[in-house]
């Protein structure tokens, strides 16, 4: 008898089944994405504090940053922001050598599940080059931010590995490592704020 194949779902705790294989639209709640980031803790980790530095932490920075950088941009952009590492609800933050190690499977699975996540909440199911581009340079003005007033990182080695952000897009901002529950609460305030105006 062939082998039993590998289970590729995830019940989620809204009673969601999320099949990471085919992950459709309709699976996909954003209670369980604020509830899933607010529980990932980026760098590995590796941070100062007495609380995880969370992905849902990070995307509310990078959907800060992106509406300093780009104040005329359409609020679904700044959705886009807000969502753009959502599929680590599921599949967890990798560093980016892990990533490199695994290989193009980990690229496609986040694909896959981007894809579906953007479906759900009103955004194209590949986001235009321009604006992935964006959200691209504040995720890294963020890693910045991250790198130097967390993850121990000098203001050099910061610079070498994300570029040295303009000093105004930062001004004001400052990282703050919460519990899990404010984090998510705020994730999902955010979210239903943008999408209400979308």
């Amino acid at each position: 008898m062939p082998p039993k194949p590998a289970r590729a779902w995830q019940r989620m705790l809204s009673g969601r089944r999320l099949d990471l294989l085919d992950p459709t639209p309709m699976d996909v709640e954003i209670e369980d994405i604020a509830h899933g980031l607010a529980f990932v803790a980026r760098w590995n980790g590796q941070t100062h504090g007495d609380f995880a530095y969370t992905v849902a932490e990070h995307s509310l920075l990078v959907e800060a940053l992106y509406r300093r950088m780009y104040p005329r941009a359409p609020v679904r952009w700044q959705l886009a922001a807000l969502l753009h590492d959502a599929p680590e609800y599921v599949i967890g933050d990798m560093i980016s050598p892990v990533k490199a190690a695994i290989g193009a499977s980990y690229g496609e699975l986040d694909a896959r599940l981007t894809t579906a996540i953007h479906i759900r909440f009103g955004l194209p199911a590949a986001l235009p080059a321009s604006i992935k581009k964006q959200i691209k340079r504040a995720d890294r003005v963020s890693a910045w931010m991250e790198a130097v007033q967390i993850a121990g990182f000098t203001e050099t080695e910061a610079n070498g590995f994300f570029g040295r952000p303009d000093k105004a897009l930062t001004e004001g901002l400052a990282i703050t490592l919460r519990p899990p529950r404010e984090v998510r609460d705020d994730f999902t305030a955010r979210h239903a704020a943008l999408l209400a105006q979308c």
